[in-house]
This record gives structure tokens, sequence and C-alpha cells, in this order.
């Protein structure tokens, strides 16, 4: 059993694949899976609709970049065409991507989430362009990070972390990722934790919720994908 939650990367079997291109695909949209297919790029786990679990299938996306109009392509696959399941980049396999000026704050930050036993991963356009290396970044491009938290305290640590991030040529954004693949905006996290929020938008596999307590932080599986 393999265990699914949001910005998971899927990497397709040859069969999924072939499934996938047989679809009423447009030009463009046709040459940019023939790529990912080609060259076995993997797509991302999204939000599950409900009949999508419990039918035995997944739905995935595929954020194309600038050269096939940066297109968000919406698919649907069996469980039985996924070979296997995988993270985004972490934030130091990034770092060349990243505007000069951004590069030391990078590093401290490394230094700050280290410090506090968090690893970052980065999905959106930089997470993707390091994985595919095609056009994905554009000027102004945010850096979305997910990082996973323990508990409350954790995640309180790990937003300071993020907060004290310093330079302006960069945007920090993303998400604290909980045990159970529950994940809010880190950003939303510290304007809950300090007062000015009443209430939390917490993110799920098959939707979202509004919490106003941390009742919902406890440690706990997250959803499995049968195979």
């Amino acid at each position: 059993m393999r265990s699914l939650r949001r910005h998971q990367l899927a990497r397709l079997s040859e069969q999924g694949w072939t499934a996938l291109l047989d679809g009423a695909w447009d030009t463009q949209a046709r040459e940019c899976l023939a790529h990912w297919a080609t060259h076995r790029l993997p797509l991302v786990v999204t939000r599950q609709p409900d009949y999508t679990l419990t039918n035995g299938w997944i739905a995935l996306g595929l954020p194309a970049p600038a050269c096939w109009g940066r297109r968000r392509l919406t698919l649907q696959v069996p469980h039985t065409a996924v070979l296997g399941l995988d993270d985004f980049p972490r934030l130091a396999e990034v770092q060349a991507l990243l505007p000069p000026a951004a590069r030391s704050p990078v590093r401290d930050l490394l230094g700050a989430l280290d410090a506090c036993h968090a690893e970052a991963r980065v999905f959106g356009s930089y997470g993707w362009e390091t994985i595919s290396g095609l056009d994905h970044v554009r000027p102004g491009s945010d850096l979305d990070l997910s990082v996973r938290v323990d508990d409350v305290a954790h995640a309180d640590a790990v937003a300071g972390s993020l907060q004290a991030f310093g330079t302006e040529r960069l945007r920090l954004d993303g998400e604290l990722l909980f045990g159970d693949g529950a994940a809010v905006a880190w950003r939303e996290w510290i304007e809950w934790r300090t007062g000015h929020a009443r209430a939390l938008i917490v993110k799920h596999l098959d939707g979202v919720s509004l919490q106003h307590d941390t009742a919902w932080c406890g440690r706990t599986e997250p959803a499995e994908l049968a195979g």
C-alpha cells in the first residue's frame, strides 16, 4: 500500500501513458503529453473528487511550461497505471535556478530549517523547471515550498523560519504539511496563530475544511492507494 497526498509526483507505466494519449486531446495538449510520455516525466497528484479513490481512479495534473501555453491539464488514470509516487525536489536542488540575489538568503533559510529538523520541497514553477528542464519559471514567479511538520510547536517554528526569509527579490509561498496529509498555507498559519484570523483553511486530499482549534493537527496516517 502506498500513501497518497496532494503535491505528490506520480510516475506512470507505459500502458498508463498509452491510455492517456489515446484521449481526445487538441494538438497542443497532445504534443505536451507526448513529450511527458517520451521523457517519462511525472504528473502531480491533485485534489481527488469523491468518486475517484472509491472507483480506483486517481486525479492528476500537468502544469505545462510556456512552450505549451502554460496550460493546466487535468487527467485521470486508474491506480494500476501508477508505477510509483515521489516528492518534488528539495530546496537545495533548485538553487541554481533562483535569482542571484536570492541565493544567499535561501542558504540561510536552509540552515534555519535544518535547525528546526525540517526539510523543504519545492513545487510550483521552480519545482517543475527543475524536473522537466523546460520554461516553467517566469519573472516574478514565487518560490513555493512544502514543509512537513510534526505538530503545532513544530509548525510554529518552521513558519517563523519562513517568515524571516530575507529578500524582497523572491516571494516565498507554500504550505505546512502535517502527518495525515492536511496542509495549510504558512502565511495563513501565522495569521491564525497570532490572532489575526479566527479560522484556518485546511486543505485535504479530498477537499478543504475550516478549523478553529488545533485538534486536527494530531499525527495520523495519510490516505492509502491500493496496489
